[in-house]
């Protein structure tokens, strides 16, 4: 794809937990909680009006979904503080250094005074209905490549509480995540093809962990990106918690907006016009009494209905590819289930199909005054439901007749993206009025200066050279939510390489086996090393010992090298390894002398199964050949 030609433009929001010791507003640790939780309580929300008497679209949309929230919680990560029964406390003054110092490493102008501000959150991800969120600093740029990247500002607000389930009545959420600080970076948007921004979100990352305040790992990380392209509406997709998915996000999201404005000439060269579009949805029950479509039939024998619309001069457009496994189509399905909780459509150009037959299509155009050129939309659930799905349906073939609808849409695993809601309005944001304002004098800005951590590229010098490590381990390791642990064993003599290999590239290979990584604990890698160094195990035995441990996260590594029978042999039992194995193939050190040692290494390793030293068996190799050599 021609990326200048449909001016493809691309901004990205990093958001990034900081490790701080509290909450941002309150002092409980910013943890999440693992033992589950103590109680629950229930909320709806609703969106009001704001100072100038507006309601933002977007929370709206969510109010009209009409869910009912529940919440957990614990009383370790959370208080009344997260509960919305107490005010908050004043903002956490660590969290703003970080912001501060990550605004300075960027040449940011940091503003006098840090102002909060309430963004209207109505999804339930806030037991207030509101996000709170402040300016620390304001521009700056990153350097990719050789060109220069402004960032328009950058701010710390709390983290949402996490989603645990979400079925048709109810969200669950829990609230250990609810308050956590993180900070905002917001780029102007200045990138124009997907691997810019790849490039310019992972440089800002590198900047992040330079500052040694960020937490690391999945989850802790998520990037937004807003997409735009020439004579298109502005696309905010959310949730993009791997950075090598933004380019496929940006590249779907472009072929996506590209294949809508096609759309829109073909419905103006066919003469389409928005009035054409008539809500006349039409029962045809009676149609499909006796179908074969599994799906059709089970709705009407619940007392459901099978309802109809017709979608004037959209044949052929509706089972058009937008991009992979995406149609307009899919699209309208998307709205349908928002606005009418039904589990999806069926459009002519897919049918016939999903056991409903041509006969029947034919009947449903005949009954609907389908011409050739228009498309069919049916929805099977109880009459309600498809009444508001239909209705959802034909305001999104009205919204094609303008191109790319400005929304906000949510990443999926496969790099597409779904329809989440409208794009909020400015009628989002107003002041806090329980929190004071937190001043940024020139003291403070001084002695941030005067503290400044050396820059990415700066480290990886002093880490190549102080730890002995290749530019590939060391870039890996400075990028790992490992990297205080690597320096601690490091200083404690552990190899440098083994522990780099194993921190990056081991852990990472265990995950894509599907080891839960995630559920080892600092203290059980710890002592798996420390068991190494000590001569307990041998570093072949350490991928073993994690696998264990992280499906078994209570153990420790001590009772881990017994159960899996990873205990060091000794020297007796070692010595008759060498002595037994050389016997077996005397004639191979008779033929080969000392050049027999290489095979004979591979064959005792082999059965000692990582329980010998390869400098103990090494050793006691060459001294037994010598001996039958002499």
């Amino acid at each position: 794809m021609d990326y200048k030609k449909i001016g493809l433009t691309i901004g990205i929001e990093i958001h990034q937990e900081l490790a701080t010791e509290t909450k941002l507003f309150c002092n409980c640790p910013p943890e999440l909680n693992k033992d589950g939780y103590d109680f629950t309580f229930t909320r709806k929300l609703r969106p009001a009006q704001s100072e100038l008497g507006e309601i933002d679209p977007a929370a709206l949309f969510e109010f009209l979904k009409g869910k009912t929230i529940i919440y957990e919680a614990d009383h370790r990560t959370s208080c009344l503080v997260e509960m919305d029964e107490e005010p908050p406390s004043p903002m956490d003054e660590e969290a703003v250094g970080i912001a501060l110092t990550f605004s300075l490493m960027t040449n940011g102008t940091p503003v006098d005074e840090v102002q909060i501000m309430r963004k209207t959150v109505v999804d339930g991800s806030n037991t207030g209905g509101f996000q709170r969120t402040s300016v620390v600093s304001l521009g700056g740029e990153v350097e990719v490549g050789g060109k220069t990247y402004r960032l328009e500002q950058v701010a710390v607000e709390e983290d949402a509480a996490r989603k645990m389930s979400e079925d048709g009545e109810t969200i669950t959420y829990r609230l250990d995540r609810l308050g956590i600080p993180l900070i905002e970076i917001t780029t102007a948007p200045e990138m124009h093809t997907p691997q810019e921004a790849y490039d310019v979100a992972r440089r800002i990352g590198s900047i992040l962990r330079a500052t040694g305040k960020v937490r690391r790992g999945i989850g802790t990380i998520r990037q937004d990106v807003n997409v735009s392209i020439m004579n298109g509406g502005i696309i905010e997709i959310k949730g993009a918690q791997d950075l090598g998915m933004i380019k496929t996000l940006v590249e779907f999201e472009a072929q996506r907006q590209a294949t809508l404005i096609e759309i829109q000439g073909e419905l103006i060269t066919r003469g389409v016009m928005a009035d054409d579009l008539e809500k006349k949805l039409v029962d045809v029950s009676e149609m499909f009494v006796k179908t074969e479509s599994k799906i059709l039939l089970n709705a009407l024998k619940r007392g459901g209905k099978v309802y109809a619309v017709r979608l004037k001069g959209f044949n052929g457009l509706t089972g058009k590819e937008l991009c992979p496994n995406r149609r307009l189509g899919t699209e309208m399905s998307d709205h349908a289930k928002f606005m009418g909780g039904v589990r999806g459509i069926f459009h002519t150009d897919e049918l016939p199909g999903y056991k409903i037959t041509q006969e029947e299509v034919k009947k449903l155009r005949e009954e609907m005054g389908a011409e050739p050129s228009d498309a069919v939309v049916i929805v099977a659930d109880d009459e309600s439901s498809c009444k508001a799905a239909l209705i959802a349906v034909v305001d999104r073939a009205v919204q094609a007749l303008s191109g790319v609808p400005a929304e906000t849409r949510s990443a999926n695993q496969d790099g597409t993206t779904r329809f989440t809601r409208p794009r909020p309005g400015a009628a989002r944001m107003y002041p806090e009025t329980d929190v004071r304002p937190t001043q940024i004098t020139t003291d403070v800005i001084i002695t941030a200066l005067k503290n400044l951590p050396d820059m990415p590229e700066v480290k990886l010098t002093k880490y190549k050279k102080r730890y002995e490590l290749n530019d590939k381990l060391a870039i890996q390791i400075l990028d790992s939510e490992h990297l205080d642990l690597f320096e601690e064993l490091a200083e404690l003599g552990l190899s440098t390489t083994l522990l780099a290999v194993t921190l990056t590239e081991d852990l990472t290979k265990l995950r894509r086996d599907g080891v839960p990584t995630e559920d080892l604990s600092q203290n059980a890698i710890r002592e798996t090393f420390m068991l190494v160094k000590d001569g307990t195990t041998v570093k072949e035995s350490i991928p073993d010992m994690l696998t264990y441990l992280a499906k078994n996260p209570t153990h420790d590594a001590e009772k881990t090298i017994k159960e899996l029978g990873l205990e060091m042999m000794s020297d007796e039992e070692v010595k008759h390894l060498v002595e037994s194995t050389v016997k077996e193939r005397e004639g191979l050190v008779k033929e080969k002398g000392l050049k027999a040692m290489g095979p004979l290494m591979g064959v005792i390793m082999g059965k000692a199964r990582g329980k010998a030293s390869p400098q103990q068996v090494n050793k006691l190799l060459n001294t037994t050949i010598r001996a039958i050599i002499e």
